[in-house]
């Protein structure tokens, strides 16, 4: 891809000087039926910390994509797909009572020249269209300059290179107070660890760099408005996301984004010092998981994966806040498909398996029901952690050793249940962690499509 010069004011050599990092802010305000966009504010931050000649996305992942496109000739000079906190809420129920603001940021190198920032967003159909756009101008007086804060400090967990070369993790701690980050440090290795004891990661672990910020928090824990504990850690990260009592995210993306600036990063993982179950995770957004629950190892691939890659929930049976429409649009999500012939990775498929692939699809719903409901009944007794966690153990031993029984296990088909749904959409494989708890890691599909945003980051150079 040839990279128009004037990008690069004042840098006499591109290969050997990064740009800048630009971050423009914005507010995401609407409902079921309507949306609008309106400019917070620029940012100039520290160096870009990714690679300087792939900047066009084409992976044709995320519910919304930004373009950031030269004025004078219309050349587009970066692309990124992602999603939303408020991509996700508008397909809530509350979201057809009311209108919600939620901030949002974009971040890019730093233009030389006024450019023109242009937001999409997939309609009916699957296709990107035009939703707001902006000119923006870098010499702009009111562009903020104060560059990166001092505070907090970061550190490398892992390291293997200069950032423009490499995949950059941020984890960001939550709920840690300055008492416990010894805590914090152990906490933040292990989940490193976790989630490159899983492939595709693990094969390509020399191509990333994992950082973390030291950040501490006046109490411990995070906010768990359900359990009636309230707090205010360093990003507000919170339990109960959307009415759902194990769903964390912030809402303070300002507050995030201000605090990352500190430190090089692409991705984003939020460490949260509790031990309820929990976590989330939103494309090109952050991942979050609680990090003292007995399956936290899960739960960060998972939602990691949902962050690094855009996979979607292949599970159906677990209760969600999401309401669904009734049609059946091909999902932008690599590991899903509407189609029960599976063309998207048709070329995995092992020739003499049928499709649809039949799986043990009517005793899973029997035992998975009963799972949820006891999960339920568990949960308005208020009764212990603990007791929770033996109920999973129960199911994972269960699950696990029926799906391990379908005569297509360990194969790629076309899996009929998911994306919450219990027909009409289809799955790669029997199971994987997007589907269950259980310790399978990735299918080959999600495998794949891990694989292709390691690439777009590092160009498959390795180490």
């Amino acid at each position: 891809m040839v990279i128009a010069a004037f990008l690069f004011a004042a840098l006499p050599a591109v290969a050997a000087t990064a740009p800048q990092t630009m971050r423009v802010d914005y507010f995401h305000t609407g409902n079921a039926f309507e949306e609008r966009f309106s400019l917070d504010g620029v940012v100039v931050e520290g160096p870009w910390p990714g690679p300087i000649d792939r900047w066009i996305d084409e992976t044709n992942l995320g519910k919304y994509q930004f373009q950031v496109t030269d004025r004078r000739t219309n050349r587009q000079l970066y692309s990124r797909g992602f999603a939303s906190v408020f991509g996700e809420w508008e397909t809530t129920a509350e979201a057809k009572m009311m209108h919600r603001t939620y901030h949002e940021s974009l971040r890019f190198p730093v233009p030389g020249e006024p450019f023109r920032l242009v937001l999409k967003k997939r309609d009916r159909q699957n296709a990107f269209r035009e939703v707001w756009s902006i000119v923006i101008d870098p010499d702009d007086p009111t562009v903020d300059r104060t560059g990166q804060p001092l505070n907090p400090k970061y550190w490398a967990v892992m390291r293997y290179g200069e950032p423009r070369d490499k995949v950059d993790i941020l984890l960001v701690g939550d709920g840690y107070t300055a008492g416990e980050m010894d805590k914090w440090r152990r906490d933040a290795r292990r989940m490193a660890d976790m989630l490159f004891a899983v492939s595709p990661f693990k094969e390509r672990r020399k191509e990333f760099n994992i950082w973390a910020l030291d950040t501490p928090a006046d109490e411990s824990g995070i906010a768990r408005p359900s359990d009636r504990v309230y707090r205010r850690s360093p990003v507000r990260a919170s339990y109960d996301a959307f009415g759902l009592d194990r769903y964390i995210l912030t809402f303070d993306n300002k507050r995030l984004r201000e605090i990352a600036a500190a430190a090089p990063y692409e991705f984003v993982g939020i460490i949260a010092n509790d031990r309820k179950y929990g976590g989330g995770g939103i494309h090109n957004q952050y991942a979050t998981v609680a990090a003292d629950n007995a399956f936290a190892s899960y739960i960060f691939v998972h939602e990691f994966g949902h962050h690094f890659a855009g996979l979607a929930d292949e599970y159906y049976i677990a209760s969600v806040a999401y309401e669904t429409s009734g049609e059946r649009i091909e999902p932008w999500e690599p590991n899903v498909t509407t189609d029960p012939q599976a063309e998207r990775w048709k070329d995995l498929i092992a020739p003499g398996i049928p499709l649809p692939t039949p799986w043990p699809k009517e005793a899973f719903e029997d035992a998975e029901q009963e799972f949820q409901a006891r999960r339920r009944r568990i949960r308005s007794q208020s009764r212990s952690e603990e007791e929770m966690e033996m109920l999973f153990r129960e199911e994972q031993d269960r699950i696990t050793n029926l799906l391990a029984s379908a005569a297509h296990a360990g194969k790629v088909g076309s899996f009929e249940g998911a994306m919450y749904q219990a027909k009409g959409y289809y799955r790669p494989q029997v199971d994987c962690i997007m589907f269950t708890r259980n310790a399978v890691g990735f299918c080959a599909v999600c495998r794949r499509a891990i694989e292709r945003v390691i690439d777009l980051y590092t160009n498959g150079k390795g180490p």
